[in-house]
């Protein structure tokens, strides 16, 4: 008597994709409730409740998408071409805090699963935030998920410090583990948004639940380049330092590693997710897959979300990842019955050769596409047949997605109106004063400058000493004034380095009166420049740049009951012709701009100059003049 089992699948291609590669032409595949019974000649030994004729097309596992962040469905193609510090920083983040919830979540994540069924897809490992509506909206999908809750070092948009996105991760993972679908884990976002108490609290709950650990690591360049001169070391012997590897840990990327990073990753049992597209297309690179191959370092491939890639097709990232050396999968009795049926007889798929029986690989590889998957099943679970999804309505997703890009793009729009918005929007810009009344003058020499300064005439009440670097950055619209990135290092009395610090000042063109040759300028923003000079240069994409060096000796003092600033500096590059001085100070009404006027033409006098010496519009015009 024959055993029952609920289906069978027959006339098929089974790839099973279990460790000998076996290959059934004309093969059977046994399914009884979630799980596969029988392959090849052993499924004749069961009667089957219902019989599917496959007609001949390729039965296989179903693909399993190493990484992503499946709501960033909804970000597709938001900020396209962008370096991956730009993209990440001047753009996703931003957009996430203003809208990321869990209605944003839910229908990004359905999104998403619809598109990942219709490639073959039939698990995925995320990592987001509000992981847990994400883990719901995947399982009434019927999709299989390792669900992995963000935390980091910063207010997320489910979090306002990192203790709450660790108490968010661990409520989660108490409700969901051991649920059939999904894997719920703690995500420490990236060793260089986490701190080493982050990455330990982290690694330390997925060990308390036996759950694994998912993080990115060693995607750029910037990223090892950073570890290695603030930690001494690279990015892997780091987070192993703290502790992240006693965790069953996936690590995103890795694309910047040496062998013996790769060794370390494979001793302490890690995987990598390898997301080719999405390197290759933020100018991350090519991760050493092939060597991490050779290495025995367990690897698998991943779209990364949808807005860097722009798509969650895994036939594409399988080709790609081949191109790039490398292939995945498995089906065997015992296992989840998924499974996803696929047609190798359209015409981008034809010929098809017999000669090596292995050539329906190269095929699926090289030539298949997503839409040529016509079944998916999940868990036993019927998710799309025919090409008809079953689970998600698609006309109900597209409507919901275009509804939320308007939103999206009134936001953008709106902040992207000046210069001024995009900082604030990337940085928190800081109005500094309201008015603000200076000169720049040449003086015939540097003497005159201090001895005054050394003089009983004024009053000293602090004094400093740097080497600045400024980049000036102009735009189309000159009324969007000129964008300053600063770099200052301090000097000590003898010329060394004691301290740096970076800062952009977005400065009005608007002059609101010439004062006897003293100006009075519109007020000032300044912002804390936490990122590269290049990364602003591709986030405000300005139309000229004009590069200052200079030597400035600083003094706040007391003249006439006054205060002002007084800035005696000697250009470097370009090279200046004699020294510059710069007295200014701060002014709330007009009255007080014309009586600190005059006492600063008093206070050019004693310096050797006068305003009939001033530069009006500052060393970038001297610079940008000369070009």
């Amino acid at each position: 008597m024959r055993a029952p089992c609920d289906l069978l699948l027959a006339n098929a291609t089974v790839l099973t994709m279990d460790q000998k590669f076996t290959m059934y032409r004309s093969g059977r595949v046994a399914i009884a409730g979630d799980r596969i019974v029988a392959v090849g000649p052993d499924a004749d030994a069961y009667d089957a409740g219902a019989t599917i004729d496959c007609l001949g097309r390729v039965v296989m596992p179903g693909l399993v998408n190493a990484h992503t962040h499946v709501p960033m469905a909804l970000l597709r193609g938001l900020a396209d071409d962008l370096r991956l510090d730009v993209w990440l920083m001047g753009y996703m983040l931003p957009v996430e805090r203003e809208f990321v919830s869990p209605d944003f979540v839910r229908l990004g994540t359905r999104l998403g699963c619809a598109e990942m069924i219709r490639s073959g897809v039939t698990c995925f490992a995320d990592m987001y935030y509000f992981e847990e509506t994400i883990a719901e909206a995947t399982a009434e999908a019927g999709m299989r998920a390792l669900c992995a809750q963000t935390v980091l070092r910063f207010p997320t948009p489910d979090a306002t410090s990192y203790e709450g996105s660790l108490a968010r991760a661990r409520d989660f993972i108490e409700r969901w583990r051991g649920h059939p679908l999904i894997v719920p884990a703690p995500a420490p976002h990236a060793p260089y948004t986490c701190t080493p108490e982050i990455l330990r609290a982290c690694a330390e709950l997925a060990v308390e639940f036996d759950v694994p650990l998912h993080i990115h690591m060693s995607e750029s360049v910037q990223e090892v380049e950073d570890s290695r001169r603030v930690n001494g070391m690279p990015v892997v012997p780091w987070v192993k330092k703290h502790g992240l590897f006693d965790a069953k840990v996936l690590a995103a990327h890795c694309v910047h590693v040496d062998d013996g990073e790769m060794r370390a990753l494979k001793n302490v049992g890690a995987g990598v997710a390898h997301n080719p597209t999405s390197n290759l297309k933020l100018g991350a690179g090519i991760a050493p897959v092939a060597r991490m191959l050779e290495l025995g370092l367990n690897v698998g491939i991943g779209t990364d979300g949808a807005a860097s890639n722009n798509d969650l097709d895994m036939f594409e990232e399988t080709r790609l990842a081949a191109l790039l050396n490398h292939l995945t999968g498995s089906l065997e009795p015992g296992k989840r019955a998924d499974l996803i049926i696929v047609d190798l007889d359209p015409l981008h798929n034809v010929p098809a050769f017999g000669r090596d029986p292995n050539g329906v690989y190269a095929q699926i590889v090289y030539a298949s596409k997503s839409t040529d998957v016509m079944d998916v099943m999940c868990n036993g679970r019927w998710l799309m047949r025919d090409r008809k999804l079953l689970t998600l309505d698609e006309a109900e997703l597209r409507e919901a997605a275009r509804g939320q890009a308007k939103r999206v793009d009134a936001f953008l729009s709106g902040r992207e109106v000046s210069v001024l918005q995009k900082l604030v929007a990337v940085g928190g810009a800081v109005e500094l004063e309201s008015f603000e009344v200076q000169v720049k003058a040449r003086v015939p020499s540097a003497e005159q400058v201090l001895a005054v300064i050394a003089g009983k005439r004024v009053t000293i009440v602090r004094s400093s000493h740097y080497h600045q670097f400024d980049t000036y950055w102009s735009f189309h619209d000159p009324d969007q004034g000129w964008l300053r990135y600063r770099e200052d290092e301090f000097l000590d009395e003898a010329g060394n380095v004691t301290g740096a610090r970076a800062r952009l000042t977005l400065t009005g063109r608007t002059r609101e009166a010439d004062l006897g040759g003293v100006l009075l300028f519109r007020s000032r923003y300044l912002a804390p420049a936490a990122h590269s000079p290049r990364f602003y240069r591709e986030y405000f994409r300005p139309a000229a740049e004009h590069v200052v060096e200079k030597e400035r000796r600083r003094w706040l003092l007391v003249y006439r009951g006054v205060e002002f600033y007084v800035h005696l500096d000697r250009l470097l590059s370009p090279p200046g012709d004699g020294y510059f001085i710069e007295v200014k100070s701060r002014t709330w009404s007009q009255r007080d701009a014309q009586d600190k006027a005059a006492v600063i033409t008093d206070l050019l006098a004693l310096f050797g100059t006068s305003p009939d010496d001033t530069i009006s519009d500052g060393y970038v015009e001297l610079v940008a003049g000369r070009r």
